[in-house]
């Protein structure tokens, strides 16, 4: 399926939080109650429309643990948006979150959008952390806020969205240079364009390498992964 613009994501926060049942809750519209933790990065995507417009999420879920943090900084270089998460049961996750932020904001693109997720709401009889508090932090370091429920599905397609729509108004403000890959965000039609440009593309082409035949496709395929990497 075509599109108009491929946004690349980025989950961030502690271990355990729930990075990774909010991607499967998004991308699938399943919980997994047993996740095994992340080793490295792990990857999903989905396309979502936007004011007409087809869109990919590209998203990366990275380890949270502190022995990870040096492979995780390497993917923030090439995210148009980010989903810091914390734990609402597990005040010392919120308490960290500082120290996410100056990651993110240290490595990435300062123009990334950061949306500020208070996961695992469901469980308000656990609750360590308000929504007063999450709100004020979201407010004094400008991110956008969400209270998220990975096994309810509460409020994470919003998650995912609201960020999207805010790095749409982006690139319609002229935040984002659509040409510019390492800005996280890559127009469809540029990509064809300067496809078509460097290997004279026909409408069908096929491409010898080594010996091996690539058709179009395959080769757009790997152009979207392959864009994702630091």
């Amino acid at each position: 399926m075509s599109y108009a613009y491929l946004f690349k994501y980025i989950i961030i926060g502690d271990t355990g939080v729930g990075k990774s049942c909010l991607l499967l809750q998004f991308t699938d519209k399943r919980f997994q109650p047993v996740h095994d933790l992340t080793i490295g990065v792990e990857f999903g995507a989905r396309m979502i429309n936007i004011d007409g417009k087809q869109i990919k999420l590209q998203i990366w879920d990275t380890a949270g643990q502190e022995s990870f943090r040096s492979i995780t900084r390497s993917y923030y270089r090439g995210a148009a948006g980010a989903l810091l998460v914390y734990d609402i049961t597990r005040r010392e996750t919120f308490n960290h979150l500082a120290s996410w932020l100056e990651d993110a904001r240290q490595h990435a693109n300062p123009n990334m959008t950061i949306m500020l997720i208070g996961n695992k709401c469901d469980l308000t009889h656990r609750r360590a952390v308000t929504t007063e508090e999450g709100e004020a932090f979201a407010r004094e370091h400008g991110l956008i806020f969400l209270e998220t429920s990975a096994r309810t599905a509460h409020n994470v397609e919003d998650a995912f969205i609201n960020t999207a729509r805010e790095i749409y108004r982006k690139i319609q403000d002229g935040v984002f240079d659509v040409s510019n890959e390492v800005r996280g965000v890559t127009s469809f039609f540029w990509m064809d364009f300067l496809l078509r440009k460097v290997f004279k593309m026909s409408d069908v082409l096929f491409m010898v390498c080594s010996g091996h035949t690539f058709h179009l496709s395959m080769v757009l395929l790997f152009l979207n992964v392959v864009c994702l990497l630091p």
